[in-house]
C-alpha cells in the first residue's frame, strides 16, 4: 500500500481561510497562556519603535499578515517587511552590504541556518538572550544552527529538510508498491512508469542544479547519502574522496542519460515546483513548503491529490538531507532593538510555528509537532520530515561560508554541465576548500 492511501488535509480554497488562520494567531498572541508576544526585553537591548523585517520573497503569502498582527497590536512598533529577491546568495550580499556600511536600514534578519557562524564572527549581528527562548522545546538539530561558539546568535523560525516527492498514481499504474529509497531503484522506477500511456513526455527527477545556493544543497546531499563528506567535523575538506565521486557521479550520469532534464539545469526552488505541479517530473526533490501549494485543489496543480514523500535516495538506502532553515538574528546596526527582541520571541514563538505549518507547510522548530495527531492529520508528511530533518547533515559551518558555497557551486557546476571531469571538479574543490579552512 502506497502511503498515499493515508487521511490528506483539506487544502483551504481561498485566501478568507487564510485570513482565519491569522485572526486565530491573533487571538492566541492575546491569550493568558504562550507569551508569542514576548514581555518587555533585557536591559542591554534598549530602544522603542519602528523596526524593519529583512526576508527573501515571500512566496508562500503568509509574511505580511503575520505582521498585520504584531502591527494592530503594537501601533508604536510597527514593522516594515524588507523584501529580497529569492535567490539566497542575493539575500545573504544585500545584508552583508547592509552590514558593512553599518546601516540601520535592516533590524531582524532573516538568516539561513548556513550564514549563522558567519555573521556572528563577523560581528554582523549581536547575541541573543539565550534565556529567553524556548530552545528546550525544539529540535536539538535546529537549536543548533542558531549558536555560534556555544552562545544564540540567532533564534529557530523554521526548519528544513529536503524530501522525495513523487507520483503515487503513477507508481501504482506501474505496480510500484514502495517509494524508492535508493538511486538505483529511482532509475528503475522510472523506467517502468515511463512505459505507462500517462507518463508520456515526463521527465524522471529534478533537484536544484542552477549556480546557486542550491546547487550547493543539492552537491552536499549527493556527497552525504553515498557515505562522503564536505568537511570533516575538524574542519578538513574531504571532498577527494570515493564516496564523494559517488555522490557527484550520481549528478553527472542523471545528466547524461537523461534521467534529470537538460533544463533543469537553470532549476532554482520554485521552477522544480512548477515542474512537478504542472505534471511534468515523476520524482522531485525539494523543501516541504511546496506540499500545500501542489496540494491545492483550485486547479492550479495538476498533481493534487496524486502525489506524497518519501525520506531523499541515496547510493545504498535512504539518503541524507542538507539540513536547511531559516533563523531570526538581530542587526548589529539595528535601532530599537529592545522591540526587534520582542518582535524575534513572536515570530518564532509555538503557535506562530505553527500557523506556518498550517498555512504554508513550513517546517516548524518545535518537536512536539511533528507527533501531533491532528498535526499529522492535517499534513501527513510530518513523520517524513521529521526522519529528514533528524538524520540531516549540515552544509559546512565555516566562518567565510560564502566563499565555500560559490567554491562548490561552481566545480560542482562544471562537472554537471561537462566542462569537468568528476575527479577534476573534486580536486579542485579539495585545493579551494583547504585554502578557505586553513585561513580559518
Amino acid at each position: 500500500m502506497l502511503p498515499s492511501q493515508r487521511p490528506r488535509r483539506t487544502v483551504r480554497k481561498a485566501a478568507a481561510a487564510t485570513c482565519a488562520a491569522v485572526t486565530a494567531l491573533t487571538m492566541a498572541g492575546c491569550g493568558s497562556g504562550e507569551s508569542d508576544d514576548a514581555s518587555s526585553s533585557s536591559g542591554e537591548y534598549s530602544g522603542r519603535g519602528p523596526i524593519t523585517y529583512v526576508a527573501g520573497k515571500d512566496t508562500s503569502g503568509y509574511v505580511q499578515d503575520m505582521l498585520d498582527v504584531w502591527n494592530k497590536k503594537h501601533p508604536d512598533e510597527k514593522v516594515t517587511f524588507v523584501e529580497l529577491p529569492t535567490d539566497a546568495d542575493a539575500q545573504r550580499q544585500q545584508m552583508i552590504q547592509n552590514a558593512e556600511t553599518e546601516s540601520d536600514a535592516y533590524s531582524v534578519l532573516s538568516v539561513d541556518v548556513v550564514w549563522n557562524a558567519e555573521f556572528a564572527a563577523n560581528r554582523w549581528i549581536d547575541e541573543l538572550p539565550a534565556d529567553d527562548f524556548p530552545t528546550d522545546k525544539m529540535l536539538d538539530p535546529v537549536v543548533e544552527t542558531g549558536k555560534y561558539r556555544d552562545k544564540l546568535y540567532s533564534m529557530p523560525m523554521a526548519s528544513d529538510g529536503g524530501l522525495l516527492y513523487y507520483r503515487t498514481d503513477l507508481l501504482e499504474k506501474a505496480g510500484i508498491e514502495e517509494p524508492p529509497s535508493t538511486w538505483a531503484q529511482m532509475k528503475k522506477d522510472c523506467a517502468e512508469i515511463k512505459k505507462l500511456p500517462e507518463a508520456k513526455g515526463m521527465s524522471c527527477y529534478a533537484g536544484q542544479f542552477e549556480k546557486y545556493e542550491g546547487l550547493t544543497v543539492n552537491f552536499s546531499e549527493a556527497v552525504n547519502s553515498a557515505g562522503g563528506e564536505i568537511v570533516t567535523d575538524a574542519g578538513k575538506p574531504k571532498v577527494d574522496s570515493p564516496e564523494a565521486a559517488k555522490g557527484l557521479d550520481f549528478l553527472v550520469e542523471s545528466f547524461k542519460e537523461g534521467t534529470v532534464p537538460k533544463k533543469a539545469i537553470t532549476f532554482q526552488e520554485e521552477d522544480g515546483r512548477r515542474a512537478f505541479q504542472g505534471g511534468d517530473l515523476i520524482f522531485h526533490r525539494n523543501w516541504p513548503y511546496i506540499h500545500n501549494l501542489a496540494s491545492a485543489d483550485d486547479g492550479s496543480s495538476k498533481v493534487a491529490g496524486k502525489f506524497d514523500v518519501a525520506p531523499l535516495p541515496g547510493l545504498d538506502g535512504p539518503g541524507t538531507s542538507s539540513l536547511g532553515g531559516h533563523n531570526l538574528a538581530l542587526s548589529s546596526h539595528a535601532k530599537n532593538k529592545a522591540t526587534a527582541v520582542d518582535f524575534i520571541k513572536y515570530f518564532t514563538s509555538h503557535s506562530s510555528a505553527k500557523k506556518r505549518l498550517d498555512i504554508a507547510s513550513i517546517a516548524p522548530p518545535y518537536a512536539d509537532l511533528y507527533d501531533e495527531k491532528a498535526m499529522i492529520e492535517q499534513s501527513p508528511y510530518l513523520p517524513e520530515l521529521k526522519e529528514s530533518i533528524l538524520n540531516a547533515e549540515p552544509r559546512p559551518r565555516v566562518v567565510n561560508y560564502g566563499e565555500a558555497t560559490l567554491a562548490m557551486q561552481e566545480q560542482a557546476y562544471a562537472a554537471l554541465t561537462g566542462k569537468k571531469s568528476t575527479g577534476e571538479a573534486l580536486a579542485a574543490l579539495q585545493k579551494e576548500l583547504g585554502k578557505l579552512t586553513s585561513a580559518r
